[in-house]
């Protein structure tokens, strides 16, 4: 094979990755969106009480948009960062608060969950 059949091969093999290239999984959900869904539950997380209904709202907007094994793990991540760096948070709230809300979710949301096990 001469130098323009090598070329015309990287060619080839370069087109062929770009194509594969969105079969891979990647996470949609953000930090953000978690923070934006969870931060009506702050107040609660921390003092107990009554869940408020914009707790529960963001918590099952939230597992919804978490429709693949890479949102779910985005979306564990996140909260397990939140659970940890926000001060005052009671994780036996923080844990039961899908239950609460009528949402199952396939983790425990703790500081100590391996987000890369989430399916």
């Amino acid at each position: 094979m001469g130098s323009s059949g090598a070329v015309k091969l990287a060619c080839v093999m370069v087109i062929c990755m770009v194509v594969a290239a969105p079969a891979a999984v990647e996470a949609t959900i953000t930090c953000g969106q978690v923070a934006s869904a969870v931060n009506p539950c702050l107040d609660y997380l921390k003092k107990g009480g009554v869940v408020p209904p914009g707790c529960c709202s963001g918590i099952k907007s939230l597992n919804s948009a978490a429709s693949t094994t890479a949102d779910r793990q985005a979306a564990c991540k996140c909260l397990k960062t939140f659970s940890s760096s926000i001060s005052g948070i009671n994780l036996g709230l923080a844990s039961g608060l899908p239950a609460k809300c009528g949402v199952s979710v396939p983790y425990k949301i703790s500081p100590n969950t391996d987000c890369s096990k989430v399916t």
